[in-house]
């Protein structure tokens, strides 16, 4: 049992309830199920309590001897390890003690080496200079006295002499850099010599040694650049700054590095991995000028193998200059960019100017090569269209003359029978095309990013202007409103007996507007951000003058648009609609004419054409127009007859159909004046003595007495039945 304690309380984390509900638990469960069910035996419980209490305690005391066992035991452990610490420190003590003795005795010694050192040196730095100045004088004396190859030499010195320069300028013992340093400074005393004959030949021997060696200096660099030998370079490259020709060292480094760096032609890409090698190179082999020689390595790139490259891509394809130049000034734009971490922030306008002077002859004339392209690309376009539809472009006379010829032809068809309008409608065709729209516009679009990138900043704005008037020229005045041009001298003329004519001017108007809509859509998209501020005034009145131009062309063709309709309307009335209409003899059937329910069929074919082109308040003030031009033929129209009593029956109806037709114009005012077309049919059928009612009435008061009094005298019992007293009682 206090095993099974132990295993309990060693749990973690240890709870006392539960181990008190367990252990409670378990006296229940030891207990028979049916005396479980019948009561609750608190003796035993209490019990079993007792006991867990004394074996617990039991627990608790063997646990403590334990416990005072292991705390003597790390007492003792404490005590030996104590003793060792002591030990240990002592020991430490003593080392220290010795390190101090060393250290002093080291910087004894050590002060009495430098001391020594500053002696030897001060005594071998006057010995060196002296050896140095003798090994310059005694070569100096051999150039001097031509004694630089011993079949030369007269006497043992001078033999002696001549050897040792042999020696020194032998290329082929290694002696390279012991030979640069004493000819670079022969080269310097030869230049403080005055002028006399005496030093003349030598300054010469002089002068052609120093670029032999130089000569020799820079080759080798070259091979150990070839080689990869980055010491030997860097040596070299120390030798060569004091020299004359270090620029030329220079560039050696940077035409060998770049002469075989391209597989083929230029790449962008290769560029900064070339640049990002050859920059490490630099940074060690002309470790105080790295800035400098990168600068040149750029600038060589720049000017040498990217120019070439550019003039022979922009040169091999006339056809995509323009794409191939955006093209490349992007990549070289980007190339410098990326190229801009060899250098400080305030280098970064250097790389721009480098960029911009690769460009420079090309971006000069890009403008007048951007122009040129788009009008080039925007007649193509218009021509393969029209050719398409097998047309022939025309050069229309001016819009007056074809005004008049075009009204005289109106009146003379309709006075007469002789139909002599010669109108030609192209079989329908709107000459309008999407893609015709869609193409220049596209070609527009890429000539302002073209623009935004190519141009100048002070010159983006005026750019962007000059492409919109060359693609407005186009777009607009050549292709929109040369179809309008068609369109309106395609515009039937009423003539008489012709079939109702075909207007398909609305269809144009439809099209016109979703492509004006393309139009101002590219407009406030491209072409306003680009002009913004300097010029996109300009650019408003520009946009302005083309829409009204479409809107006053526009407006022509529906003008003559609602005429052809109405026009016709009236010739068929005044041929179709006859005296008996309104005036039958005997029992008739009370019906529309059968010229009013044609006239209101075409009518009807007519507002739903025009409904279905022309939305908004345009069609609304369209439709008006057409309801009030309407109104008027068909009241100039029944002024024409005379009626009776079934004729009158008949007139209303006709009216009815008119104005049932005139409702689908939603407009107030059609409304109101066919209203009042029927109200004055109405005087057609009363009776005489209510005529003066119904003239007073409400319905009619607003008319003119004299349009009333008109409509009065077409009753054909006017005279009869005295209507002239009666109205003049009133």
């Amino acid at each position: 049992m206090m095993q099974q304690y132990m295993k309990e309380m060693e749990k973690k984390p240890f709870e006392a309830e539960a181990f008190v509900e367990r252990l409670a638990w378990r006296v229940l469960g030891s207990m028979p199920d049916d005396k479980s069910k019948e009561m609750f035996d608190p003796q035993l419980m209490q019990e079993t309590f007792i006991q867990a209490i004394k074996d617990l305690k039991f627990l608790q005391e063997r646990q403590r001897k334990k416990c005072d066992k292991l705390e003597s035991a790390c007492g003792d452990q404490e005590v030996s390890l104590w003793q060792e610490v002591a030990q240990l420190q002592e020991s430490n003590k003593t080392a220290t003690n010795i390190f101090q003795l060393l250290d002093e005795r080291i910087n004894t010694v050590a002060t009495k080496v430098i001391h020594i050192g500053d002696q030897l040196e001060s005594l071998n730095t006057p010995r060196s200079r002296a050896a140095e100045a003798q090994k310059l004088m005694l070569a100096f004396n051999a150039f001097l006295s031509n004694n630089i190859s011993p079949s030369k030499s007269n006497s043992t010195t001078s033999l002696a002499q001549s050897q040792y320069m042999c020696e020194l300028f032998d290329m082929n013992q290694g002696n390279l850099d012991k030979a640069a340093d004493v000819i670079q400074k022969l080269n310097l005393i030869a230049q403080e010599l005055p002028p006399s004959e005496n030093f003349e030949e030598a300054k010469k021997k002089i002068s052609k040694k120093y670029s032999e060696i130089q000569k020799c200096l820079i080759d080798e660099f070259v091979f150990a650049q070839r080689y990869g030998n980055i010491e030997r370079m860097t040596e070299l490259a120390n030798i060569l700054s004091q020299f004359k020709g270090h620029s030329q060292c220079v560039n050696a480094f940077i035409e060998a590095s770049q002469e075989h760096a391209f597989s083929g032609s230029f790449n962008f890409s290769d560029a900064v991995t070339l640049c990002e090698r050859c920059y490490e190179t630099i940074k060690v082999v002309f470790s105080s000028s790295a800035d400098q020689i990168m600068a040149k390595f750029v600038l060589s790139l720049y000017h040498l193998k990217l120019q070439e490259y550019i003039d022979k891509i922009l040169e091999s394809n006339q056809s995509l200059y323009l794409d191939n130049l955006m093209m490349l000034y992007t990549k070289t734009v980007q190339l410098s960019k990326e190229l801009g971490k060899f250098y400080k922030e305030s280098d970064d306008v250097f790389l721009n100017k480098l960029a911009n002077k690769v460009f420079q002859r090309y971006l000069e004339s890009y403008i007048t090569t951007e122009v040129d392209h788009l009008r080039d690309k925007s007649s193509v376009i218009l021509h393969k269209y029209y050719e398409s539809k097998g047309h022939q472009r025309k050069q229309n006379p001016t819009m007056n003359f074809q005004d008049l010829r075009r009204d005289i032809q109106a009146v003379i068809g309709g006075r007469t029978n002789i139909n002599i309008a010669q109108i030609e409608d192209f079989g329908g065709e709107t000459f309008l095309s999407d893609e015709v729209v869609l193409s220049i516009l596209k070609e527009t679009e890429c000539a302002y990013l073209r623009c935004q990138t190519l141009s100048l900043p002070q010159e983006v704005a005026a750019n962007a202007l000059h492409i919109f008037e060359v693609s407005s020229q186009f777009l607009v005045e050549q292709h929109l409103h040369y179809a309008l041009e068609l369109a309106v001298q395609a515009i039937p003329i009423p003539q008489q007996n012709s079939s109702p004519p075909v207007v398909n001017f609305f269809k144009i108007v439809k099209q016109v507007s979703s492509m004006v809509h393309l139009v101002e859509r590219q407009f406030n998209s491209c072409l306003i951000p680009l002009t913004y501020p300097t010029k996109h005034n300009d650019c408003f009145v520009k946009k302005k003058y083309l829409l009204e131009q479409l809107e006053a062309k526009l407006y022509v063709g529906l003008d003559r648009s609602i005429n052809a309709i109405v026009g016709w309307i009236k010739i068929y009335l005044q041929n179709e609609q006859k005296k008996t209409d309104f005036k039958p003899e005997g029992d008739v059937d009370i019906l529309a004419s059968h010229a009013c329910r044609t006239v209101v069929q075409y009518l009807n074919s007519c507002m739903k054409q025009i409904k279905s082109c022309i939305d908004g308040k345009n069609g609304e003030n369209v439709l008006e127009e057409l309801g009030v031009r309407l109104h008027g033929i068909i009241y100039e129209h029944l002024l024409q007859f005379s009626y009776n009593s079934a004729g009158a029956l008949c007139v209303i109806c006709d009216v009815n159909e008119y104005r049932k037709c005139a409702r689908e114009t939603k407009s107030n005012l059609v409304n109101v004046l066919f209203d009042a077309l029927n109200s004055l049919c109405n005087l057609l059928l009363v009776k005489p003595e209510n005529i003066k009612q119904v003239c007073n009435g409400e319905q009619l008061a607003g008319l003119d007495q004299s349009i009333v009094i008109n409509f009065i005298q077409l009753r054909h019992d006017y005279k009869t039945q005295k209507l002239a007293n009666i109205l003049k009682s009133s």
